[in-house]
């Protein structure tokens, strides 16, 4: 890749933002505490007000913990400016507009202010779902318009979406890059489609969990439980949907579904909408999937302890699974090698990492009761497992499995016997999404796997995350959970079968 030579907006030129709301308020501290002169503008007087006591209480928490002296913080207060309607702006190089998510009232404002503005200035908009295209198409010298999607809370989230519509110069896109950098953000770029980056790929992380919800396979709270402890996620999808708030979320699903004209992978779910509907929209309603407030408790998640493991046996290549050996022999658990089709058996009893088929069908295939445990980050370090088993799975033979990782220091979770179970099915979806971004010229690899762990805190990027569990893995995982619902949501993106073919041409 070859490195830009653009360079960053000169502090000399003075940037606008347009909307004092918490997100213009954060982008323009971010520029201020770079050295540039800001405007802050807004319609209204009072917004105006509550952005700079924003801003304000921001740099005296910074400095409170000593991240910046107080010198310094009241430098930054001090290049920022309230400018209301008509306000005189001077040497602006860079316009940044962090208004209501409504593409009419984005274009009115942006061509307001161009006409305010030297020719020159870039304009940009901070929008996280509408077509940077299709705004851009609407003012003067398309060219200069490109997408500066920041993350909330601007001022500590890393990343920025850098977006180019049809029309961006590309000289623009590289100094907008230039100046996110200077700015201490982490850029990446991509073009104009529904979702851009962050919010195309992270579609798979609540739908595979509202699906399993659907279903009834598990709850709010084990689901959510499995998904951090097991999978590594900072947040469960669960509690994070509450945070985000279920009316947004749902926003978002829709818009990227009907931008890919109601592709069934982003598909909105009547469980969720049936908490907007309610009204029951997470941490700001009180209520969403856990209920909110003094003396509210959630409901405790039951863990299956199992009984003590006396003997084990492996039998061939476990896969992503391997370090399991290694974590039995240091429990000194005796355990026995065997030639074999990727088992655990412990005390006689089978188990396998799920490969995205439920444990019914690997138990029809294997001739016997199977029970399956889901895929982890880090089988040493994670602190839970979950396991299904089929309908002819006893008590007992549950029992025996829980126990072994109990012995190994895990908490065990029972979900229902789905296809792919939980951690599984979502990272598969995750990697298959962003591989689907690369090959339609979305965004680079390197940029999808930065936008994943800079913008949502994901512990891997996906496609690093796919190579390390290894791409025919996760093919074969969404190939199975294609046979078992039948459904086009579950296809294997071009790129990552290509990869799965080139691997399994070189193991020959």
């Amino acid at each position: 890749m070859v490195e830009s030579t653009a360079t960053a907006l000169p502090l000399d030129r003075a940037v606008v933002v347009i909307g004092a709301g918490t997100m213009g308020a954060g982008i323009a501290e971010v520029a201020a505490s770079a050295g540039h002169v800001v405007y802050l503008c807004d319609t209204s007087e009072a917004a105006l007000d509550r952005g700079r006591a924003q801003i304000r209480a921001s740099l005296d928490k910074r400095v409170a913990k000593a991240k910046i002296a107080q010198h310094d913080a009241e430098a930054v207060y001090a290049r920022v400016h309230a400018a209301g309607p008509g306000a005189p702006l001077e040497r602006v190089g860079l316009v940044i507009e962090a208004i209501v998510e409504n593409l009419e009232i984005k274009v009115a404002a942006l061509r307001d202010m161009a006409a305010r503005v030297d020719e020159d200035a870039i304009l940009s908009t901070n929008t996280s779902s509408l077509s940077v295209t299709a705004l851009a198409s609407r003012l003067p010298q398309p060219g200069r318009v490109v997408g500066m999607h920041f993350f909330n809370p601007a001022t500590i989230l890393p990343l920025v979406e850098v977006v180019r519509g049809q029309a961006s110069d590309p000289d623009v896109v590289d100094t907008i890059v230039a100046t996110a950098r200077a700015w201490k953000k982490v850029p990446v770029v991509c073009q104009s489609t529904p979702g851009f980056i962050v919010n195309r790929v992270a579609r798979p992380f609540y739908g595979e969990a509202l699906r399993l919800l659907l279903e009834q396979h598990t709850t709010p709270e084990t689901l959510d439980a499995v998904m951090r402890e097991c999978g590594g996620f900072r947040m469960g999808p669960c509690e994070l949907m509450d945070l985000i708030g279920h009316d947004v979320n749902f926003a978002v699903t829709r818009s990227v579904w009907e931008g890919f004209f109601h592709d069934p992978r982003y598909q909105p779910s009547l469980v969720q909408k049936q908490l907007v509907d309610a009204g029951w929209l997470g941490r700001k309603s009180g209520r969403g999937f856990f209920a909110y407030g003094e003396g509210q408790e959630r409901t405790p998640i039951q863990d299956l302890h199992g009984s003590i493991t006396t003997q084990v046996v492996i039998e061939g290549d476990l896969g992503p699974a391997a370090a399991l050996g290694t974590l039995i022999e240091e429990a000194n658990i005796p355990v026995h090698y065997a030639p074999g089709r990727g088992l655990i058996r412990v005390d006689g009893v089978a188990l396998a990492l799920t490969d995205g088929r439920s444990a019914a069908a690997r138990s029809v295939e294997l001739g016997e009761p199977v029970v399956l445990f889901d895929l982890a980050l880090d089988y040493r370090t994670s602190t839970r497992i979950a396991l299904a088993g089929a309908v002819d799975v006893s008590p007992a033979q549950l029992d025996s499995a829980a126990g072994l990782f109990t012995a190994l220091g895990k908490k065990v979770s029972v979900l229902g016997d789905a296809a792919g179970m939980a951690v599984s099915r979502t990272v598969a979806m995750l990697v298959n999404e962003a591989a689907d971004a690369v090959q339609q010229g979305i965004a680079s690899e390197h940029d999808v796997d930065a936008a994943m762990t800079g913008g949502v805190n994901y512990p891997l990027g996906p496609l690093a995350w796919g190579r390390k569990v290894e791409l025919p893995y996760v093919a074969g995982v969404i190939r199975h959970l294609s046979s078992a619902y039948g459904e086009d949501r579950y296809r294997v993106s071009p790129w990552l079968q290509a990869r799965t073919q080139a691997e399994a041409r070189a193991h020959g």
